[in-house]
């Protein structure tokens, strides 16, 4: 059986200017999970980054309790092309910032909770102790929690690595974000090969492995195919894909928005490739639907 994107072309539309397809339509809705949970990410001095990478999904999932916890602060070192996130100087280190993370999560009783981070690359660890300060904390406060890490590169440094990896998160999360042509503008201080082999190293210290790609960048289905099979060789377990949205006139154009269609024929790709799971689709974001990922 062939196992390959389907070679015929994409259902998807060429970007035309900000304008949306119609199944990108989001009514907001703000009820009272919503607000109690901004409140207590307010009260508790953290960030989200469902507000800080402007998330699509965020009503959906404020709504239902659940959020993405960014820890190391609000600005990064990187200056990726297609992230909302704040890029500069981080001022300090938040050594107390695990503590109230793991309030916020017995606050919200919450059974699987997913923690990402800004990039630090001025750190000697790249932030890599306060992530498993983190998870540690997680589990002493609400234990029974499954815990996720979407964790950076650490530009490629196995001591960092490892120092989440024996902290024995329940799923290891690093996003490849776009193919490896399309590296240098999306991702400028990021290595294709760093991603690959962190994914290889938490499977070998026996991790469950998940990582992500943006859709609509330019890549070609042949790319796409491309890195969804170095994924599998290289021990992904779990694979999420969604459209990109360009944040602002700043960052990188949308080339093509995705038709759903397409998504379903990737998430059946994916699957046949082997991957125990794939959440794809246009409104799909790497800890959408996390929970039942991790069930």
């Amino acid at each position: 059986m062939d196992q390959s994107i389907p070679s015929h072309p994409l259902n998807g539309s060429p970007s035309a200017g900000r304008r949306l397809p119609e199944w990108f339509k989001i009514t907001p809705k703000r009820d009272d999970r919503y607000q109690r949970l901004k409140r207590l990410v307010a009260d508790l001095n953290l960030h989200t980054v469902c507000e800080e990478a402007h998330c699509p999904n965020i009503w959906e999932c404020w709504n239902a309790g659940t959020a993405t916890i960014m820890i190391l602060g609000e600005t990064c070192t990187r200056s990726c092309g297609f992230c909302a996130v704040k890029t500069g100087r981080p001022s300090e280190l938040d050594l107390d910032e695990p503590r109230r993370v793991a309030e916020a999560v017995s606050t919200l009783g919450l059974r699987h909770a997913v923690i990402t981070s800004v990039n630090r690359d001025e750190l000697h660890d790249g932030g890599a102790a306060i992530f498993a300060d983190t998870i540690r904390r997680i589990r002493a406060a609400t234990p029974g929690c499954t815990v996720e890490v979407l964790i950076p590169d650490f530009k490629g440094a196995h001591a960092a690595q490892d120092t989440v990896f024996d902290a024995r998160p329940d799923i290891l999360n690093h996003n490849t974000e776009t193919v490896p042509r399309l590296y240098r503008p999306v991702r400028p201080q990021g290595k294709y090969q760093w991603t690959l082999e962190l994914i290889q190293r938490a499977k070998a210290a026996g991790l469950t492995t998940k990582s992500g790609l943006m859709l609509g960048l330019g890549e070609t289905a042949e790319e796409v195919d491309a890195v969804m099979r170095d994924l599998i060789a290289h021990g992904c377990d779990l694979l999420t894909l969604g459209q990109y949205l360009q944040p602002s006139k700043t960052h990188l154009p949308v080339a093509r928005y995705y038709h759903p269609d397409d998504f379903d024929r990737l998430k059946t790709t994916g699957e046949r490739l082997g991957f125990r799971h794939v959440e794809s689709g246009p409104l799909v974001r790497s800890s959408y639907h996390a929970e039942d990922q991790v069930i």
